[in-house]
């Protein structure tokens, strides 16, 4: 196993995606032998802790997140050991002159070689600054690799994520700009692409010409929580569907790669995703559905929860018909589906197959083979097929074929991620393209629905959203395989 060397300098180091993510992923990393000696770690934010108390916080966050049996308190302590904080204002140039004496120390005591991850766990706003001081303060090292990595909300619209990448890519090369999405980090997301190109089976039926449609389903059965105030701003569509859900389609949707590398597999998922058709707004009207989750048995409508407008008009529900304009899928149509305060929380893929043409047992109805990958909270791949009863006379009845990863200690996304950061691997981290052609998208569906006011709230908390999602498909002669609220 190799060594990976770097220091990561964590702007925003004190905030919840470093606490409950970046340091347990860390922390496995280190377990696992992928960093060991030669890492150390920086974190920046304005609070003025000690380095005492910082480790004090990364070891909490690793016994509040790692499995007990995986790590004993030595580990914990002497990872912790490798963290160093500093005060920081990120608008204040001295700051990085300080910042950069501490990060030459840290490189030449844990012998580093030049090896820098500047994590940006901070808003979108300060991308640009940061950016911009790393480059004038002379941060980024002439020797190892320099790499940026930015968490979503990628922009706004796309006006604002093209700016927000120029301001980037003005001081950093395209291929040292890494766009995380966690999604393509799970287990089960990164299997699409084994099943669709390792199997012979799926990889010949895998187009039109077997496919009857595919539907995609990310739900969550909490609310907004506190996250209130960014959702106020952000909603269903630009928080769930421009990024995870659309990176998602690009994978069942694009072309197989020539070959399994980043440059390859990106630009078949870029097709992808130009393949997409833009709506009008009439078809917008057509092919979307917007919600906001009302009460339900002991919780609170969107409306009446803490910092949410009394006359919200932000969605919190999204459910529409794709349509890829590309030779393998033309006609299929692809269902999605998100939304807050549903019946459970799961992230769930469902490929109907088509029907037989020809039934040769009379009296018998046969079911669509249907393909469902479980993403979470159960990592579980099932595959339906219409298998005789085990009885007098001949009946059929739908099988399900069925395997579960009970791997305790299967990589999280964020593990798996940073791990590829390290190698240089960009394979399943967003590139601009993608971004830019998901945004073309999604701007189209949000313009068209500023403007009119929706008749808000529209489904009941522990549902699976309004009835027009039901509708949507039901005026296709179809309807959702996936649906918790009924029992089999």
């Amino acid at each position: 196993m190799r060594e990976e060397k770097a220091l990561f300098i964590i702007f925003g180091g004190t905030g919840d995606l470093a606490q409950r993510k970046l340091y347990p992923a860390l922390f496995n990393l280190y377990r696992r032998g992928h960093i060991q000696k030669s890492f150390a770690v920086i974190g920046t934010a304005r609070r003025p802790w000690t380095d005492e108390h910082y480790r004090e916080v990364v070891a909490d966050s690793i016994r509040g997140s790692v499995d007990a049996d995986f790590y004993t308190e030595a580990m914990v302590e002497n990872f912790a050991d490798h963290f160093y904080y500093q005060s920081h204002n990120v608008n204040d140039t001295e700051h990085y002159m300080i910042l950069k004496k501490l990060a030459q120390q840290l490189d030449d005591e844990y012998e580093i070689g030049g090896n820098r991850v500047f994590y940006l766990a901070m808003s979108p706003r300060f991308f640009g600054t940061i950016a911009e001081h790393l480059k004038t303060q002379k941060l980024v090292t002439d020797h190892g690799y320099n790499r940026v990595v930015v968490e979503k909300p990628f922009g706004r619209d796309l006006a604002t994520a093209t700016e927000l990448n120029q301001s980037i890519e003005k001081y950093f090369p395209a291929d040292s700009i890494f766009r995380i999405d966690h999604y393509l980090g799970k287990a089960m997301i990164q299997n699409i692409t084994a099943i669709r190109f390792g199997n012979s089976i799926f990889r010949n039926l895998w187009n039109n010409r077997y496919i009857d449609n595919i539907q995609i389903t990310l739900s969550e059965s909490l609310g907004v929580e506190e996250r209130a105030g960014y959702y106020e701003t952000a909603g269903a569509l630009r928080d769930m569907v421009q990024n995870h859900i659309l990176q998602i389609v690009s994978l069942l949707t694009m072309n197989a790669p020539v070959s399994f590398n980043d440059q390859d597999l990106r630009q078949e998922k870029i097709s992808a995703l130009k393949s997409l058709k833009v709506y009008t707004p009439d078809e917008v009207a057509h092919n979307f559905v917007r919600g906001q989750y009302g009460p339900g048995e002991g919780v609170h409508a969107y409306r009446d929860e803490d910092n949410i407008a009394d006359d919200s008009a932000i969605e919190t529900f999204v459910a529409g018909k794709l349509e890829v304009e590309n030779m393998n899928f033309a006609g299929v149509p692809v269902y999605i589906r998100t939304g807050k305060r549903l019946a459970t929380k799961a992230t769930r893929i469902d490929v109907i197959f088509k029907k037989m043409p020809t039934n040769i047992f009379p009296g018998v109805a046969l079911t669509n083979n249907v393909l469902s990958i479980d993403v979470d909270p159960n990592e579980e791949i099932t595959l339906y097929i219409n298998d005789k009863d085990y009885d007098t006379g001949f009946k059929m009845k739908q099988l399900p074929l069925a395997y579960r990863n009970q791997n305790r200690d299967c990589p999280e996304a964020y593990e798996k991620l940073l791990h590829d950061l390290l190698r240089g691997d960009a394979t399943n981290f967003t590139h601009w393209e993608e971004v830019k052609y998901s945004w073309q998208f999604v701007d189209a569906i949000r313009s068209a629905w500023d403007m009119e006011t929706p008749a808000f709230p529209n489904y009941e908390s522990g549902s699976m959203g309004p009835q027009a999602a039901d509708e949507l498909l039901a005026r296709d002669g179809k309807q959702w395989f996936f649906d918790p609220t009924k029992t089999n």
